[in-house]
């Protein structure tokens, strides 16, 4: 393995959220004196992958929220999320997942505008979604009274796997059961 992988791998590991190819440009000109180019980190990342993929590892490198990762490969995801449960017992109640699902879908909203969608007060949910930092407050409405518009945060992202809100499922993901009321007709 060469230097310029040792030193990317040795970035990605302890990095505490995605890095990005231009903190891994920063970093390695700063300490190893040299230009690096978007192409030489993007093939050394690679190059990591094919490796560990080779060695038969659990974990490689992935592209995810504007940065790269280590992350164990999806094979693992049923022990890995075992372990979680274990570790997490406080989980978002169903209001909360609701709340954050409104507002991952039609970001930035207000709270009143969550609260119309649900049909009930969600001061405490958001409250719990701010304190667990999956929403962040994006600015003020241009309304009367200028009320706060809340979106998704980049933890959010990381969380759930995805670079881009739009990457979010949609509705035509969802495999609609068909109909099975009465009989099939001839």
């Amino acid at each position: 393995m060469n230097i310029l992988q040792n030193h990317i791998q040795a970035l990605v590991f302890c990095a505490q959220s995605p890095i990005s190819i231009e903190e891994i440009q920063r970093c390695l000109a700063e300490s190893l004196q040299m230009e690096v180019q978007v192409g030489d980190v993007l093939e050394a990342v690679e190059n990591i992958n094919e490796q560990l993929n080779d060695a038969g590892f659990a974990f490689q490198i992935y592209a995810i929220g504007g940065g790269y990762q280590f992350l164990t490969k999806p094979e693992y995801q049923e022990t890995v999320s075992t372990y979680l449960k274990h570790k997490s017992k406080k989980k978002l109640s169903a209001s909360s997942l609701e709340t954050l699902a409104i507002i991952a879908y039609k970001q930035p909203i207000t709270r009143s505008a969550v609260e119309q969608i649900r049909g009930v007060g969600c001061d405490y949910a958001i409250h719990k979604l701010l304190e667990k930092e999956l929403i962040e407050i994006k600015g003020k409405a241009d309304t009367i009274g200028r009320p706060v518009l809340y979106g998704t945060s980049q933890k959010f992202m990381d969380y759930f796997g995805i670079n881009h809100i739009k990457d979010l499922p949609q509705l035509k993901d969802f495999a609609s059961e068909e109909n099975m009321i009465g009989e099939i007709a001839d």
